[in-house]
């Protein structure tokens, strides 16, 4: 052993050396408090624009979750859907009508994404442009995805929908439904058909029977106009603008006396011409 090293004097002062080296790794990050404080600080000391931008900020922030989750503006795009809903009218889609078990009923005016059923492939569409559609979309703003579609729920899962009588009618399940709520001089429907709606899916039609593309349209396709119930958005419940037109959108009482489907009639059958 050598006895003639020394060894380094040890630092007698009460205070570490400043150093990288030194100090906790806790210490190096602020505590949540102190961020708080911080923050409060940047509020306070930002002077009343800075002030008014973050209330702007949280505003937006609040309305983007509501629409998003609760309730979402519809602008209508055309006028598939006169005289119930006219081209321009921003209608207020409860997303939680369908969220805790609830299913769409017959006559329930229902906002859709068509992916899949009205449209095979969607158009392409820059992602910045379609991160600003959706932004201003989802307050009404613009116009929605042109993915997006507005219809009636005609008939759902296990329905046997027919059309049309000598009156110009379609039966559901065997009971003719009368349409007040078509627009003037309407039929059901000019073009024939006879479907079996399969479950977990919808038919589909517009109120202006001859100026809507609807589930009639897309039965030679894959699906045959049925719209799975997961790509519902939600049930269109008020027209919130313009204010002249501000009323809530009731279910019509014109199916019900229809019958519910018989077991089984989901798989009796696919979506074919009228006999």
């Amino acid at each position: 052993m050598d006895t003639d090293v020394q060894l380094p004097e040890r630092d007698r002062s009460p205070d570490p050396v400043p150093g990288e080296g030194r100090g906790s790794r806790s210490s190096r990050f602020p505590r949540p408090a102190r961020l708080l404080a911080r923050a409060g600080r940047w509020l306070v000391g930002g002077g009343p624009l800075r002030r008014a931008g973050v209330l702007l900020a949280c505003c937006l922030v609040c309305v983007l979750l509501v629409s998003s989750y609760v309730v979402q503006p519809f602008v209508i795009p055309s006028g598939s859907m006169e005289n119930t809903l006219r081209v321009g009218d921003r209608v207020l889609v409860n997303k939680l009508a369908y969220r805790f078990g609830g299913e769409p009923r017959r006559g329930d005016v229902v906002v859709f994404d068509g992916t899949g059923s009205f449209v095979q492939d969607p158009p392409a569409e820059n992602a910045v442009t379609a991160l600003v559609r959706k932004a201003a979309s989802s307050v009404g703003l613009m116009q929605p995805a042109p993915t997006d579609y507005v219809k009636r729920v005609v008939g759902v899962g296990g329905d046997r929908v027919v059309c049309c009588d000598r009156r110009g009618r379609l039966a559901v399940n065997g009971r003719t439904v009368t349409e007040d709520y078509l627009f003037p001089g309407d039929t059901a429907s000019r073009v024939p058909f006879h479907v079996v709606v399969p479950e977990g899916h919808l038919w589909v039609m517009g109120d202006h029977r001859s100026a809507s593309s609807d589930s009639r349209d897309h039965l030679g396709e894959p699906g045959g106009g049925m719209v799975p119930v997961d790509r519902v958005v939600g049930r269109a419940d008020w027209i919130g603008w313009p204010f002249g037109r501000w009323t809530s959108l009731g279910r019509p009482d014109a199916f019900d006396g229809v019958p519910d489907p018989r077991p089984g009639a989901a798989h009796g059958g696919g979506p074919r011409g009228a006999p």
